[in-house]
């Protein structure tokens, strides 16, 4: 099976004149079992980069979705309308975890900003979406897999603490964003995978990958490792345990911040790889 994956939205963007960054993420894949789009951006970038690369958006199978926060789903609603302009069917599968629709906020110095979904359900379903939720690992084409909810098993992958939600409590409290879910493609080469912001840690989205698929060589592994907000420990004990793992090459993005991209870089070498708008990586 080979692979096609092309940035449509990142916090970066170089050589690709017209196209427009911005905080977020959206990647558009192409698969013998179709084409996806896989998490939208932040809502301001993503239709302008689709029509500035010519992707037939339209033709998309469906939308997945790594997670709620609105850099990764504020361009959803604008997505399922330019999907279903002009087309016969009535609605664009969107796949997701339960989770979707809760509430939360990033704690700046103890001010709290939205960090949610930024559309309703009842106007995202109005407009034609048609959620396909679960917590659980699932084939959504042939080859082609959703984590679902991933283990916590790593001591050290202790996430971003300045992410809030509401506990079963009604108080705010540190969000383990149990909905961060990954993309999994199964190719002859090995293993393709596109991160979302890996909020489980990613050893643990990695490990967990394995244990599902009895596979552990990853072909590709692109995405955001959200590495930039956490410790030097998380960041450190990450790093060596990707180099125990049989990798291609690996590539990041967005939350990982320049600084440790730029350590990942060195460490990695000729494997490594900067995600930006317009990169394409095949298998």
């Amino acid at each position: 099976m080979s692979v096609r994956a092309t940035v449509l939205c990142e916090n970066s963007v170089y050589g690709n004149g017209g196209a427009v960054a911005a905080h977020g993420w959206s990647v558009w894949l192409e698969t013998p079992a179709g084409t996806f789009v896989f998490d939208t951006g932040r809502g301001d970038t993503l239709l302008t980069n689709v029509a500035f690369f010519g992707i037939p958006l339209a033709d998309a199978r469906a939308i997945l979705l790594s997670h709620h926060h609105n850099d990764h789903t504020g361009g959803l609603l604008d997505t399922v309308r330019a999907m279903l302009h002009g087309s016969s069917r009535e609605c664009v599968p969107v796949y997701a975890h339960p989770d979707l629709f809760k509430d939360s906020f990033y704690d700046n110095k103890g001010k709290l900003g939205f960090s949610g979904l930024p559309h309703t359900r009842g106007a995202l379903e109005s407009s034609g979406a048609d959620f396909q939720l679960s917590t659980e690992w699932r084939e959504i084409a042939t080859g082609l897999y959703m984590t679902g909810e991933v283990p916590r098993h790593t001591i050290y992958e202790i996430g971003d603490l300045n992410l809030k939600h509401y506990d079963k409590a009604g108080q705010i409290a540190v969000d383990p964003i149990r909905d961060d879910q990954t993309i999994v493609i199964d190719t002859v080469d090995g293993l393709f995978v596109v991160l979302g912001c890996s909020h489980a840690g990613l050893i643990n989205i990695l490990s967990y990958i394995s244990e599902q698929t009895g596979k552990t060589r990853f072909h590709t592994i692109m995405g955001g490792t959200h590495l930039g907000p956490v410790g030097e420990e998380q960041v450190a004990q990450t790093i060596a345990a990707l180099h125990e793992l049989d990798i291609g090459r690996i590539g990041t993005s967005h939350c990982t911040g320049p600084k440790v991209a730029a350590r990942m870089a060195h460490e990695f070498g000729d494997r490594f790889f900067f995600c930006s708008v317009g990169t394409i990586v095949e298998s």
